[in-house]
């Protein structure tokens, strides 16, 4: 089983991504780490813990980490019309049983890391600013790491937090270019390659009909993701499995086509700030930092997605 940590900002896709991880074989879940995003990261730590125990996995550790970007303000708002106002649609509970660990997240990336050399994959579905503080106290870890699987950036395609910029990359570009630029083995699973991935309605009822706690669960924060994507995209049938995806690059590389690249964040433009940009002319001859996901094998991963979550 290869060992990973993830690192979210829970609302609903991170719910499904933490789900999908769990039940997988082929992965251990070693921890969680939180920050903000889709929502502040109180709520982003509450609901991972919620996500945990729906999951009876409440013993994988869940440390707390940074609640705004490293440089810029924090947002105003955030994206509730998607996600909901706590993250997880209209799903209330009460307090979770479980708390976090005392170590901050930046801290337990660190530990992890250094518990696990060469053998750790970390999964970062959120803005990066947990990883950029991890290096930023320890760079070594950037050569002791497996692999970063980062779900973020629109490096052909258009993004959706702005229309340049996808909502991970825009919510700390400075902790996403200072990751991209650390040295560290990246694969970037952007919207170039997640919008092409799909849960519908069907998808939804074919859970209400198993009839259990955790398939209630996932169709009841589903439902309301899938309707907040029908306003913002009235041609989809459904939403993007943005999150997840990443978790099944970890599971099976082969389900994508990467490219590499050299890749940075625009730190300065005017209608351009947080944008990935990639050097895509043939004569670039800088060396790749970034392993770019151009391609995906969307009907074998949602099956795949799917088989897991409820086997």
């Amino acid at each position: 089983m290869q060992r990973v940590l993830l690192d979210v900002d829970t609302g609903i896709d991170d719910a499904l991504a933490i789900a999908y991880a769990v039940r997988s074989s082929a992965l251990e879940v070693i921890g969680i780490t939180t920050t903000f995003g889709n929502v502040s990261v109180d709520n982003a730590t509450q609901n991972t813990l919620h996500v945990l125990e729906q999951l009876d996995a409440a013993d994988i550790p869940v440390a707390k980490g940074e609640a705004a970007p490293l440089f810029h303000p924090l947002f105003k708002s955030y994206p509730s019309e998607i996600h909901g106002e706590v993250g997880l649609g209209l799903w209330s509970a009460s307090e979770p049983a479980s708390k976090p660990v005392s170590t901050p997240a930046g801290a337990f990336i660190v530990e992890q890391i250094k518990r696990y050399p060469n053998q750790l994959t970390l999964i970062c579905v959120g803005p990066l600013t947990n990883l950029a503080t991890a290096i930023m106290q320890a760079p070594e870890i950037t050569s002791l790491v497996h692999q970063i699987i980062i779900m973020g950036g629109a490096v052909k395609v258009a993004g959706n937090r702005q229309m340049h910029a996808e909502a991970n990359i825009y919510s700390d570009p400075e902790a996403a270019q200072f990751v991209f630029q650390s040295g560290a083995p990246i694969t970037l699973v952007g919207l170039d390659v997640t919008m092409q991935t799909e849960l519908n309605s069907e998808d939804v009822r074919r859970w209400r009909e198993q009839d259990t706690p955790l398939a209630t669960f996932l169709a009841d924060v589903t439902e309301y993701y899938i309707n907040g994507y029908k306003k913002l995209y009235p041609d989809r049938e459904g939403c993007a499995l943005h999150d997840p995806l990443a978790v099944a690059v970890a599971i099976d590389p082969s389900l994508v086509e990467i490219q590499p690249m050299v890749l940075q964040v625009d730190l300065e433009g005017v209608h351009s700030y947080g944008r990935t940009v990639a050097d895509l002319r043939e004569r670039c001859t800088a060396p790749p930092n970034v392993n770019v996901c151009v391609g995906v094998e969307a009907k074998r991963f949602q099956e795949h997605f799917h088989r897991t979550i409820m086997e």
